[in-house]
C-alpha cells in the first residue's frame, strides 16, 4: 500500500519516500534502466530520476503515471485510518 497524505509535511515526505523507493525497486525487478522505463512510461528520464530521488515538489499526475506501469496508484489516505504504516 502507498500512502500519500497532503498535511502534515513529514507524512508527506515519507511518503515521497516511500514511492520513490517502490518505483525503483519495481523499475530494477522489470530489468529496465532509467531511460527504458522514461520511454516506455512516457515520462521523461529527468522527471523519472526526480521521482526515484525522492524529489517533494513533483506532479502527482505525473507520478501516478509512473505508478500506472506497476498498476498501482497514488492517492489520498486518511492518516487516522492509515495505521501506523506511515510512521
Amino acid at each position: 500500500m502507498i500512502i500519500i497524505v497532503f498535511i502534515p509535511d513529514r507524512v508527506y515526505y515519507l511518503a515521497m519516500n516511500r514511492i520513490a523507493e517502490y518505483v525503483k525497486r519495481e523499475r530494477k525487478k522489470a530489468g529496465l534502466t532509467q531511460e527504458e522505463f522514461a520511454k516506455r512510461s512516457g515520462l521523461g528520464l529527468r522527471f523519472i530520476r526526480k521521482l526515484e530521488q525522492g524529489e517533494e515538489t513533483i506532479r502527482m499526475d505525473k507520478v501516478n503515471q509512473a505508478l500506472a506501469m506497476f498498476g498501482m496508484v497514488a492517492g489520498p489516505v486518511d492518516i487516522r485510518e492509515a495505521g501506523d504504516d506511515h510512521e
